[in-house]
């Protein structure tokens, strides 16, 4: 048997940082100044650029959300959520996956 197939990984084990950024990229699409593609494909481009920029935040548990709450609190943690966030919606806008 397959190391995988012996571990429940995909049903406990979650990136936090996924629902920041998407919350933080939704804030700053809402608001962006310029004209941006926001189809599929770009908007999930952004959102990856993102996450591979900031710290994840990995649980696997539900009290693990409360440690996601804590690192948003921390003021070094949410700057960096905003950067990579601004960051990457410029990096695709300048460079989308598309025509």
């Amino acid at each position: 048997m397959a190391f995988i197939d012996e571990y429940d990984f995909a049903g406990v084990l979650k990136n936090e940082a996924e629902s920041l950024i998407i919350a933080e990229l939704e804030k700053q699409l809402e608001n962006y100044p310029a004209a941006i593609c926001r189809c599929n494909d770009c908007v999930i481009d952004m959102a990856a650029v993102a996450l591979n920029n900031v710290k994840p935040l990995y649980r696997v548990s539900l009290l693990g959300i409360q440690y996601t709450a804590r690192a948003m609190e921390e003021p070094g943690y949410a700057v960096a959520v905003r950067n990579a966030v601004r960051q990457a919606i410029e990096r695709v806008r300048k460079n989308p996956s598309h025509d």
